[in-house]
């Protein structure tokens, strides 16, 4: 989401951009470089170039192993090529026209970044809200799971997540494309950027999120304590699938807490600002902005860590090993 529209046009910076300089109430790229500000464009084309491998190698494990098709799969490989798109269209869009050079004149560009931003950030609060509904069916109904997760219910969340962020970004589109000829109306299109728009983008998805996995919290703890006292070897059988049900959600859990950890202090400055008196540092707003767009390179890492069977879906893929046999059905340890 663009900062542009919640700053006063003669407001006074008071830190400047290492790598733009002021002309006539305009951010400009500067054409002498510093040194900050080239360390700091090569360390954000590394933060893009991660991003992008790391998300490739989750969307061809999935794509590639058996193994790894499952429901909840199919919702991180989703996500996956949101978080992918952030790297090759964000993060380029957002270096060449980042959030400084877009304060005092904001064309199509950087209309068009804001756009894909909001797009995509949606998209994976919305996977991740989808993935905490199918955690709960896996941890609290597992005899029921197999029915009512299937693959046309998870192509159905998938839609639903990238329609409705799509819709959601359109509308802020319109209300900052018309911000500087609304007249009596900007009051409306400031509601819709800073506080509607975010509402159904964020913080509505949060708490749903937050609802479910208190209730898994619960439920998975009984269950624990009715493992405990499991004697029967079948029952033990049944006991480690909950098991690893649990263990799943544990690692999506952790997925969305780093979410909300790299996100929420940009959702929360965005919605502040329009009652402070003092706007906020350009360069403040703008490392809030990056830190929430670097959380789409950290899934991959999360993802290798916990799960023993992307980290081999991983090292099969970068050694070259999938090009010399048929790894689409072997077991994945």
């Amino acid at each position: 989401m663009d900062p542009e529209v919640t700053f006063n046009r003669t407001s006074v910076v008071t830190a400047m951009h290492p790598c733009y300089e002021i002309d006539n109430f305009n951010f400009i790229l500067t054409k002498t470089p510093s040194v900050i500000c080239v360390l700091l464009y090569f360390f954000l084309m590394l933060m893009s170039v991660i991003t992008t491998c790391g998300n490739l190698l989750i969307i061809i494990s999935v794509l590639y192993f058996q193994q790894l098709h499952t429901p909840t799969n199919y919702l991180i490989l989703s996500l996956a090529v949101a978080d992918l798109l952030v790297g090759i269209i964000v993060f380029p869009f957002s270096m060449a026209f980042s959030y400084s050079s877009c304060l005092y004149y904001e064309d199509l560009f950087c209309k068009l970044r804001g756009g894909f931003d909001i797009t995509l950030s949606t998209t994976s609060i919305m996977h991740l809200c989808c993935i905490s509904i199918d955690r709960y069916y896996a941890v609290c109904q597992p005899l029921t799971y197999r029915t009512k997760i299937n693959n046309c219910v998870i192509v159905i969340m998938i839609l639903v997540s990238w329609g409705s962020s799509a819709l959601t970004a359109i509308g802020i589109f319109f209300a900052g494309l018309s911000n500087d000829k609304c007249g009596e109306r900007c009051f409306i299109n400031q509601l819709i950027f800073h506080h509607i728009g975010p509402i159904f983008s964020f913080y509505l998805p949060v708490i749903i999120m937050l609802c479910i996995y208190l209730k898994i919290f619960l439920v998975a703890q009984k269950q624990a304590h009715s493992i405990q006292n499991t004697t029967c070897q079948s029952k033990k059988s049944g006991a480690t699938v909950r098991k690893n049900e649990r263990k799943a959600t544990k690692t999506l859990a952790i997925v969305m807490g780093v979410f909300l950890l790299f996100w929420t202090p940009f959702f929360l400055c965005n919605s502040v600002m329009p009652f402070s008196n003092d706007p906020v540092p350009v360069p403040v707003f703008e490392a809030l902005a990056w830190l929430a767009l670097s959380n789409s390179m950290l899934n991959p890492f999360i993802y290798a860590f916990f799960y023993s069977w992307f980290r081999s879906a991983f090292r099969m893929i970068i050694s070259g090993k999938i090009f010399n046999g048929d790894y689409t059905t072997s077991k994945l340890s």
